[in-house]
């Protein structure tokens, strides 16, 4: 059924629960303090030695919660805090094992959590799913890489 376009309200039902899905998961981001911490250290092993203004701005938060944050962390032995020597106005942050096993235990509780929001579905649901997900980033990946303006001076190709 490749050659079937979806319709407008098909695509409006889509998008309504998507939105839906992710106001949830920002909240929950935002307000649980174990999804909070979360996923700032998952932000922080992805990119060891990560300002915090980059954590911010990868949070799409206000740097003075990364800061409290950080400093909750850095005072639990979750990070460690060095001085960032090509700008000594701001630090570097990085993941101790403290903070490994930490993130560990809160990606395995946050599984567990997931889990049970599809405890009654059939393992095939729960497949077509992700599947559909990741479908849905391939071809929006695709959509932007066909949008994106050409490289090059576009003004040294223009007649006057």
């Amino acid at each position: 059924m490749a050659g079937v376009k979806a319709s407008k309200d098909d695509v409006r039902a889509m998008v309504t629960a998507l939105f839906v899905t992710n106001a949830a998961l920002d909240r929950a981001r935002r307000q649980k303090k174990g999804a909070s911490t979360l996923s700032l250290l998952q932000v922080i092993a992805a990119a060891p030695g990560i300002r915090p203004s980059e954590i911010a701005s990868t949070q799409d938060v206000h740097p003075s919660q990364v800061t409290r944050q950080v400093r909750e962390l850095e005072s639990l032995g979750h990070v460690q805090v060095i001085a960032d020597t090509a700008d000594r106005r701001s630090c570097r942050v990085t993941l101790t094992s403290a903070g490994s096993d930490e993130l560990q235990s809160l990606t395995e509780e946050g599984l567990d959590r997931f889990g049970s929001f599809v405890a009654d579905w059939e393992p095939e649901d729960v497949r077509m799913l992700t599947s559909l997900l990741q479908k849905l980033e391939a071809s929006k990946a695709a959509v932007a890489a066909r949008q994106r303006p050409a490289a090059g001076r576009r003004w040294a190709t223009q007649k006057a």
